[in-house]
């Protein structure tokens, strides 16, 4: 090993190294499990091993984004691990580096690779994902039901029997749609009628709409106080189709807001979303220094293969803490900002606390 004055190089090398190997193994784990859950949805297709295996490249990414805190603490135990294999803790002590020094570097390092993550493999993974969805949609049903929300509003491509509704919305207000048109055409994409109406209840698929001027094609003006609309979309699909996210960059996911929040729709999950990417840096290191604090305590365990298991257990329990305080979030329980930062604030008060006894071994 080399002495004082490239220890920093050494620890950097060595966590990159673990880092990049427990990186390969989820993300094959994530590729094996996922290629055959694409092998079920293709099997009454007959389309062979090539669709499984392309859906299931676009989609591996966006999945071990998701899941780089939990990588990020099993490479910090393994890190460790190596460190206690080779006495090489000790010599960097008999050098003057201690505990603290070590975990500051990687720490660094942490939050480095966080920024990179954020900024250029999520926007790698979200555009990979967004073509995942698109070819995927051609072989469900809903390839004909589509909907798109842009400065212009809500809009909704719906195939009904034999007539294609083209439904724009200015305003939404939950299940309710305002200032509505609606352009009716036949399968040779002709029109034959307009449905101008003040309000639409979507609560249902069969909707409710309300003040309603109607133009067929000669002109004439049929005017309505309410009248039922079958359409194949009510307020959990409109809402489902943009809940999403993972296929947005950071860019798209602004633009999406301003677009949901000058349309009156709930930004709820987009503030969310943006939240929790950008807080990813501090979350990054906040797991390391969980890794360092159950890996430095190991002489007090069982063994270092109990404390790996410890830090899946601790990965559980975070996982399930994030998932509790998001919903409350998006159900505006507690505020958005609050949902994801308080879950942060918590663990990085554990650590703080773990990382002052560390320091002293």
């Amino acid at each position: 090993m080399k002495l004082l004055s490239g220890h920093k190089n050494y620890l950097i090398k060595l966590y990159l190294k673990n880092f990049f190997i427990i990186t390969l193994i989820f993300a094959s784990l994530v590729f094996v499990l996922n290629v055959l859950e694409e092998i079920s949805f293709f099997n009454n297709l007959n389309l062979g091993i090539y669709y499984p295996l392309l859906f299931t490249f676009l989609n591996v990414p966006s999945i071990v984004f998701q899941i780089f805190p939990f990588i990020f603490l099993i490479t910090t135990q393994f890190f460790f691990i190596n460190l206690f294999n080779k006495n090489e803790l000790i010599l960097l002590k008999n050098y003057g580096v201690t505990n603290f020094d070590i975990i500051k570097i990687i720490a660094t390092l942490t939050f480095v690779l966080g920024i990179i993550i954020i900024f250029a493999f999520h926007t790698f993974s979200s555009s990979l994902k967004h073509n995942y969805l698109n070819f995927k949609n051609n072989f469900t049903d809903d390839n004909k039901y589509l909907a798109v929300i842009n400065e212009e509003g809500l809009w909704i491509k719906d195939e009904v029997e034999d007539t294609i509704n083209i439904i724009n919305a200015e305003i939404i207000e939950k299940n309710i749609l305002k200032n509505l048109s609606i352009n009716q055409l036949d399968n040779n994409f002709t029109l034959f009628n307009t449905i101008i109406a003040d309000t639409a209840d979507i609560k249902e698929k069969n909707w409710i709409i309300n003040n309603i001027k109607e133009y067929d094609n000669t002109g004439k003006i049929t005017k309505r106080d309410k009248m039922l609309f079958k359409s194949n979309f009510d307020y959990l699909k409109v809402n489902n189709l943009f809940s999403n996210l993972s296929s947005l960059n950071l860019l798209q996911l602004k633009n999406q807001y301003n677009d949901f929040k000058s349309l009156g729709y709930s930004t709820l999950d987009i503030e969310s979303e943006l939240h929790k990417i950008l807080s990813l840096p501090i979350y990054f290191i906040i797991m390391i220094l969980i890794g360092s604090i159950l890996m430095m305590n190991v002489k007090y365990n069982k063994s270092k293969i109990f404390n790996i298991i410890l830090g899946i257990i601790f990965s559980v329990f975070i996982y399930y803490l994030n998932y509790v305080f998001n919903i409350m979030g998006t159900n505006e329980r507690i505020p958005v900002f609050l949902s994801v930062w308080f879950p942060i604030f918590i663990l990085s008060l554990f650590s703080t606390i773990g990382l002052l006894k560390i320091n002293e071994k």
